[in-house]
């Protein structure tokens, strides 16, 4: 009688055990699951350069690529209309303030109104993306110009599409002249410390690239005011 007695004993105690375990396994889920939770989204990463080979840079240089990437990233952001343009396109300049000088809202704004009332937004949705071997890379030179230490001109080659519903009622090959100037004033906002001013010029249209055709010299026609402009 005494076997069975101590086999229970021994069992209950086991499981008494596995209860603290998975007491133990909990808190430590809890504890995790808390860590994960409360980890921040979005981490600042300064890379400083490579002072054993000598390089140094000045604290208020912003380099090209660094420019030419904000320019794609927020005009691209400005012309996706996922479901409706007339909301889409609204909301955009709206979230973006930060991002666009004063002109630049205002000239946005107004030009929103008029493809609002010409019925060229309703159920519109559009995206615009970079035109294989013309971005960046392809000739660093043209892509950025610098015109001083808070000012640039981006040349953007970007296809734009449009479709009403589910008909493409647009396509346009589009050199879009970005024009971006230094607005370090809400970097709680505004991490880049660059804003949209707009357009230094026209955009215009281009033709598709081929093998012998330069990509600063392949401009056609100036693009259509009220067709092309996002």
């Amino acid at each position: 009688m005494s076997r069975f007695k101590n086999e229970v004993s021994r069992l209950e105690a086991h499981v008494k055990s596995l209860r603290v375990v998975l007491g133990i396994l909990f808190v430590l889920a809890g504890a995790m699951g808390l860590g994960w939770w409360s980890a921040p989204r979005d981490l600042t990463v300064h890379v400083p350069p490579d002072l054993r080979s000598g390089s140094t840079r000045k604290w208020w240089e912003i380099p090209p690529e660094t420019v030419y990437t904000f320019g794609f990233y927020i005009f691209q952001q400005l012309n996706r209309w996922p479901t409706n343009g007339e909301e889409d396109y609204a909301r955009n300049l709206q979230q973006l303030r930060a991002y666009l000088t004063p002109k630049c809202q205002t000239l946005l704004q107004a030009e929103f109104e008029q493809r609002r009332l010409g019925g060229e937004l309703r159920k519109r949705t559009r995206g615009v993306y970079e035109i294989p071997e013309r971005g960046y890379g392809d000739d660093p030179g043209f892509r950025v110009k610098t015109l001083g230490r808070d000012a640039w001109i981006v040349n953007l080659d970007l296809t734009a599409d449009e479709y009403f519903g589910s008909e493409k009622v647009k396509r346009a090959l589009v050199r879009y002249p970005l024009h971006v100037v230094r607005m370090d004033v809400d970097p709680e906002r505004n991490p880049f410390g660059l804003a949209l001013n707009c357009y230094s010029g026209k955009p215009q249209r281009i033709a598709p690239a081929t093998p012998t055709r330069s990509i600063a010299t392949d401009l056609e026609t100036d693009v259509d005011a009220e067709g092309e402009q996002p």
